[in-house]
């Protein structure tokens, strides 16, 4: 389908419904094909294939044409969801445009340019908050942050 071809209405609603159903998840996808990833750990494609569809029935992975993506249960069992955090963040006035440029160089899970009192919130792994305030405090035109961290999504 291109970008010129409109949906029919079942089609509309079938999109928003999906959207009204479904949850949002923080995806890890890999892009490597199956060749390379057997490669890389000395073993036969055949093998891998195998380790694949073990994992994807555990619920550690989701594989299609040409992706595999990680899921919440796996990153879980790795250790590597720790939680989300939310940084809100001050700029002086004159310095955003400077700041916004440096922040967006940060690997970061998702930036928000608001109104109000702050001028950025920041979304992040608790895993690495204090690398991150760290960054965010060398960057020249920082006046404060406030860090909030999610004990809970209800």
């Amino acid at each position: 389908m291109n970008e010129g071809t409109t949906l029919t209405p079942r089609q509309l609603r079938l999109l928003k419904k999906l959207y009204q159903e479904g949850k949002t998840i923080e995806v890890h996808t890999v892009e490597k094909t199956q060749d390379e990833l057997s490669k890389e750990l000395g073993i036969t494609r055949q093998a891998l294939s195998n380790h694949l569809k073990v994992l994807k029935e555990l619920g550690y992975i989701r594989t299609g044409r040409g992706f595999i993506d990680l899921t919440d249960k796996a990153l879980e069992l790795l250790g590597e969801k720790k939680g989300d955090v939310f940084v809100f963040v001050k700029i002086e006035p004159t310095k955003r445009k400077q700041v916004y440029e440096a922040i967006r160089k940060l690997n970061l899970k998702k930036i928000y340019r608001v109104t109000g009192d702050i001028d950025l919130i920041i979304e992040a792994d608790k895993g690495r908050l204090d690398e991150i305030l760290e960054d965010i405090a060398l960057l020249d035109g920082v006046k404060e942050t406030n860090t909030h961290l999610v004990l809970e999504v209800l």
